[in-house]
């Protein structure tokens, strides 16, 4: 019998992201409290920029959006504003945050480490590339790692594609 695999991968669902922006963006222009104050949100490249005239207004709008993201099923380790700590830009504060996308070396490495040390014997972990492939003889195997994963707090959100 062959062995049962899956693979765990981190990807972006970037038009769900970009609806979210977008209901954020009309939330922000419509809303009283960020009347006349210069608030905005928008895309830069691959990261989400807001802008505002105080650092207050600008973790708002940070708020708004990331309440957006939650509700369309989006993880927020997706988006990854550091410190949340807005720069001053002239006259007004500047938030950056780019879209994570893909398992890089050091968090595929822990997993792995996760899967070898926690998992059930005979169930192996292979990086590639920005993914990891897991392998064993047994599906509930395959299964019981896939709720070990879930249960673990990591610094990247994981999805697990290609059961077979």
């Amino acid at each position: 019998m062959a062995d049962s695999s899956f693979d765990i991968v981190s990807k972006v669902d970037k038009q769900e992201v970009d609806n979210a922006l977008n209901q954020a963006a009309k939330e922000v222009s419509t809303r009283y409290d960020f009347k006349g104050v210069g608030a905005s949100i928008e895309w830069s490249g691959d990261s989400v920029v807001v802008k505002a005239n105080t650092a207050d207004r600008v973790l708002a709008v940070v708020d708004v959006f990331e309440t957006k993201l939650v509700r369309r099923g989006v993880s927020l380790k997706q988006i990854d504003f550091g410190d949340k700590e807005p720069k001053p830009s002239g006259k007004e504060y500047v938030l950056s945050g780019p879209m994570k996308e893909g398992i890089d070396q050091e968090n595929a490495k822990k997993i792995s480490k996760i899967i070898r040390d926690e998992g059930p014997k005979g169930v192996k972990a292979q990086i590639q590339g920005d993914e990891l492939r897991v392998t064993s003889k047994s599906r509930d195997d395959l299964q019981s790692i896939i709720a070990l994963l879930k249960g673990k707090d990591l610094d990247v959100a994981l999805q697990f594609t290609n059961y077979r």
